[in-house]
């Protein structure tokens, strides 16, 4: 073993907090890239239907030029809004690249704790919405716990209910 260098165990490892703040940071990255997304999908989309030279008398399937280009832009604003956190989450893994593998692998024990843990959403009302069903917003051991209890006092609302 030369010096500085660890054992391969240690390199290998990735503990829960530390996953749990890698996955908080990767959701933020999602979510700051999508802000700008959506401005340029509307700016895009003003400056684009904007130009184009219209005849009010001319209807376009149907409806108003105005109205119909309104709409396109409006359009044109949701596909970046829905494309922001694609392009945030391939910045975040060129980033990350590094430890990749330990985070999909960590991804990959997460999922299966998530599946195990969670509720069956066929017991899911009006009143008694399943709560994040994916574990999406888990961002900290705290969070996970708290996640826990929430699944727990469904499957007792859910059971209570049917009784």
């Amino acid at each position: 073993m030369s010096i500085g260098s660890q054992p391969p165990s240690a390199k290998q490892n990735l503990t829960w907090p530390k996953y749990l703040e890698i996955r908080r940071q990767k959701r933020r990255w999602e979510t700051a890239v999508t802000i700008p997304c959506t401005l340029l999908g509307l700016a895009g989309g003003v400056a684009y239907f904007g130009s184009l030279e219209t005849d009010a008398t001319k209807l376009i399937m149907g409806i108003d030029p105005l109205f119909f280009y309104g709409g396109c832009t409006v359009a044109c604003m949701g596909l970046g809004y829905l494309i922001g956190p694609v392009v945030g989450s391939a910045c975040w893994r060129l980033t990350h690249r590094r430890t990749m593998g330990l985070i999909e692998e960590k991804d990959r024990e997460f999922h299966k704790r998530i599946v195990k843990n969670r509720v069956d959403p066929t017991a899911q009302s009006a009143t008694n919405p399943v709560p994040d069903y994916h574990g999406e917003k888990v961002g900290s051991l705290h969070e996970y716990r708290q996640w826990l209890r929430d699944q727990a006092k469904f499957k007792r609302k859910a059971q209570f209910d049917e009784q």
